[in-house]
């Protein structure tokens, strides 16, 4: 597939050159990045949350392959559904996908389905496709576009991921794509991010899966931070370190009602 923007003008600006010089203005950091097993980062707005992604990013050392995991907000495709060729594309230019890569993964988990549908209008990883074309230029990424499943599912595709990782000898990162709290005041939306937080950064992936459902926690994105947070642990992961947190209201001055968003890195 060769897979066009479809929120390009409209989550981050459609011209190449501003686009470039707003994330180059996001990646900017005086930390210097380091290796990573995983990330989470935001999907929302570049004006909301695009200097969070940002930093996150760039907290990372972005090896040449990358599996994205991010939530289907369409309804669209199948429901574990895998982009196993072509390119993507932004303001900025192609991505290739790592059909080699796609094609392993898809082999090790019947379960999973090559499906563009399930991609051609959901934002939730196209957003982060500009933050990879400036870091890292040549990468090339396996893009999974997850519905909810059981959490068993879930637990079972992050081992899964970690095998066909773990017979890699170069580094694969994840990136789980994902907003916080959404639409509560500031105060309790980072009252109930805390708590999914705390799961997160202690590699907690059932942790994490539970407390989002006792707590009603509206992170659109927990289905792929639990499948990250699952293969963390079969790779041998220790913690994760939030790199940045903050909320809608920090860009409008209004905190009565609030989406949350987070960006941590696991190594």
């Amino acid at each position: 597939m060769r897979r066009a923007p479809a929120v390009a003008g409209q989550f981050y600006p459609g011209k190449s050159s501003e686009l470039r010089a707003l994330v180059e203005e996001y990646v900017t950091t005086a930390v210097a990045p380091r290796p990573a097993i995983g990330l989470m980062v935001p999907h929302a707005g570049y004006l909301y949350s695009g200097a969070i992604a940002g930093a996150t990013f760039a907290a990372a050392v972005l090896p040449p392959r990358i599996i994205l995991l991010g939530p289907n907000h369409t309804g669209h495709g199948k429901p574990m559904a895998v982009a196993a060729a072509g390119e993507w594309v932004t303001p900025l230019g192609e991505t290739s996908i790592d059909a080699d890569l796609a094609g392993e993964i898809l082999a090790a988990d019947s379960g999973l389905t090559d499906d563009a549908l399930a991609h051609r209008f959901e934002h939730s990883l196209e957003v982060q496709l500009p933050f990879i074309q400036v870091l890292a230029a040549t990468a090339r990424i396996v893009p999974i576009c997850l519905a909810p499943v059981p959490l068993e599912r879930l637990l079972d595709l992050g081992r899964i991921l970690a095998r066909v990782i773990s017979a890699h000898t170069e580094p694969i990162l994840l990136v789980a794509s994902s907003d916080m709290t959404h639409y509560e005041p500031g105060a309790t939306a980072r009252r109930k991010d805390q708590l999914a937080l705390d799961h997160i950064c202690a590699l907690d992936a059932e942790g994490l899966f539970s407390t989002v459902v006792k707590h009603n926690i509206s992170m659109c994105g927990v289905v792929p931070a639990v499948v990250m947070l699952a293969a963390a642990q079969e790779l041998g992961g220790r913690q994760g370190t939030v790199i940045r947190y903050g909320n809608s209201g920090d860009v409008t001055g209004d905190q009565a009602e609030v989406v949350g968003y987070s960006g941590v890195l696991v190594d």
